[in-house]
């Protein structure tokens, strides 16, 4: 649920900005807090809600604008606008060495582990997919705009932009854990003795891959 649960406000905006963005900025907003409120009552870490936090301040700044000025440009090009703070948000946590989803692995991951090189490795890659899955759909938006392609080749750049990382997420931390416990495994074994290598647990545990179009008109 962890991804997912991020993007709810997405989706709710996304719905119901098809009637109005002036409502869909609200509603994104509210849904956010609600999220973020929640989450800090259960005892979850700012720095495992960047997403949650980034997510708010877009909709207050977005939300701004479609009440002062409705009839503002900017309500024609919500998509490439959300794409680009969602791809500003991924490669910003990178550059601070802070990555968005790793803050979603430690609640899925034995304190323990959050410090080693492997576990972090992983996040900055996961991290990496996301914001390369951004940027592509909101530079494809940009240009099916600019030379008014048809509307599935959009819906085209959504799909490749969102379900690439989702696999990547599901897929890669399970072949990193495998990677490592291979390395883990002892080189050598005593003569006519059982050497039992210990279960590790899971270094990066696999989460959840729902992807979701932050498409608003």
């Amino acid at each position: 649920m962890g991804y997912l649960r991020g993007f709810i406000p997405w989706i709710v905006a996304g719905v119901v900005s098809s009637f109005d963005w002036r409502w869909g900025a609200v509603s994104g907003f509210a849904s956010g807090l609600l999220l973020l409120l929640q989450d800090r009552r259960r005892g979850v870490d700012l720095d495992a809600l960047i997403l949650e936090v980034s997510t708010i301040v877009y909709f207050v700044v977005v939300g701004a604008v479609a009440v002062t000025r409705p009839a503002s440009a900017l309500s024609h090009h919500t998509d490439v606008v959300s794409f680009a703070w969602l791809a500003a948000t991924a490669w910003g946590t990178l550059a601070i060495r802070r990555p968005f989803t790793l803050g979603i692995a430690k609640r899925q991951t034995p304190r323990e582990f959050w410090e080693m090189p492997e576990f972090i490795r992983v996040n900055n890659h996961i991290t990496s997919a996301w914001g390369t899955g951004f940027t592509f759909i909101g530079v494809s938006l940009a240009v099916v705009g600019a030379v008014s392609a048809p509307a599935w080749v959009g819906i085209a750049a959504h799909v490749v932009g969102l379900v690439g990382p989702a696999v990547f997420t599901k897929v890669y931390p399970a072949r990193a854990q495998a990677r490592l416990q291979a390395s883990q495994a002892p080189a050598t074994a005593a003569p006519r003795q059982s050497t039992a290598v210990p279960h590790q647990p899971t270094v990066v545990p696999q989460q959840p891959s729902e992807g979701v179009s932050t498409h608003e008109h």
